[in-house]
């Protein structure tokens, strides 16, 4: 069986990277020019070949599968976090690559399975695998990629393996609870930032853990960027709810209101449904349930971009990306702990 190894040695079967055509995309503008932005670069490619060998198979059919998703693209935001953590250390160190392709096949595998569990019909503005195929073959699916991870995450030492399986039991612990909802009597929001915290923050955080940590960098200052990772990744993916609502061309991957209409109550509309202002009143009817009717999905989409809720909401985004902000007090002054804050102002600017 085609396994991992080869590729985080730099070799990949040609065969594999032509099937990846579609290359890694970054995450915005906060990315950094010169030797810095270089060497970044250089880095994704590394992880962007070991990849394409991680989700090969002897098997055509798993690998066409396994391949599915990649392939449609992604921010690899995971990767690119750790390997801007490991530029405070020794950037070039194997492990690094490893470990970056380690967070970025467990995040793939996530995606699989959430795709079946929110009956999902497009990711990442592909068909999602169980509408091309079947919910048993995206399950098997993502088991395959955390598995082909497992392979990986053996050669990096037990420490690492623990703090992986802890990484998953919040990811699973986070899902769990967005799946069952807020318990009677539990602050919907709140609720929702913890899950957000378990089920994205987590990952992100262990990605900036893992590629500090295995760059040799000081454990101080390793503990540091894991704050900073889960601070940053909820703040993400809060931006990635509020441009749902605000943007109007599909800027977060989905077309506007995507949430809205499938009866995903993120932030905004939890905050709105919290709410008793009487001006608010409407709005509160229509983002308790899916909105499959095009005009009061439209309706609630413009009361939602003038609302208090939202306002609101991205006073909360504004607080996470400032508590990431003020983690990197610890990190030395330079062009890493530059881009760290550049992406600090990027999850707040994206949005507005």
């Amino acid at each position: 069986m085609t396994g991992p190894r080869a590729a985080v040695d730099g070799i990949a079967p040609a065969e594999v990277w032509h099937r990846i055509s579609t290359p890694a995309s970054t995450v915005g503008a906060w990315l950094p020019d010169g030797p810095l932005g270089t060497s970044l670069t250089d880095g994704l490619g590394r992880v962007e070949t070991a990849l394409a060998t991680a989700v090969a198979s002897d098997h055509s059919f798993v690998s066409e599968a396994a391949g599915h998703l990649m392939a449609a693209g992604g921010k690899r935001f995971r990767p690119m976090l750790a390997l801007l953590a490991a530029q405070l250390g020794d950037a070039r160190a194997p492990d690094v690559v490893r470990a970056a392709v380690v967070c970025e096949l467990t995040h793939l595998a996530t995606l699989y399975h959430d795709d079946v569990m929110d009956e999902a019909a497009v990711r990442r503005g592909a068909p999602s695998a169980n509408s091309r195929w079947t919910n048993s073959v995206a399950i098997l699916t993502g088991d395959f990629l955390f598995a082909r991870a497992s392979d990986i995450l053996a050669d990096l030492g037990p420490e690492a393996v623990r703090i992986q399986a802890r990484t998953f039991e919040r990811l699973v612990t986070g899902q769990i609870r967005e799946t069952v909802g807020a318990r009677p009597g539990e602050d919907r929001v709140a609720h929702y930032l913890e899950v957000l915290a378990d089920k994205t923050g987590s990952l992100v955080a262990t990605s900036a853990r893992f590629g500090a940590s295995f760059a040799g960098v000081d454990p101080p200052l390793v503990e540091a960027l894991t704050r900073f990772g889960e601070l940053v990744g909820v703040a993400f993916q809060l931006s990635d709810d509020l441009l749902d609502i605000v943007s109007e061309d599909g800027a977060s991957g989905k077309s506007p209101g995507t949430d809205l209409r499938e009866g995903i109550a993120t932030l905004p509309a939890l905050i709105a449904l919290a709410g008793d202002e009487p001006a608010e009143a409407r709005l509160r009817e229509l983002v308790a349930r899916p909105l499959s009717d095009d005009a009061e999905h439209a309706e609630a989409l413009a009361l939602l971009r003038g609302s208090a809720a939202l306002a609101r909401a991205t006073e909360v985004l504004r607080g996470y990306a400032d508590r990431a902000q003020a983690s990197l007090s610890e990190v030395p002054a330079g062009e890493v702990r530059d881009a760290l804050s550049a992406l600090c102002d990027y999850v707040v600017t994206r949005t507005s």
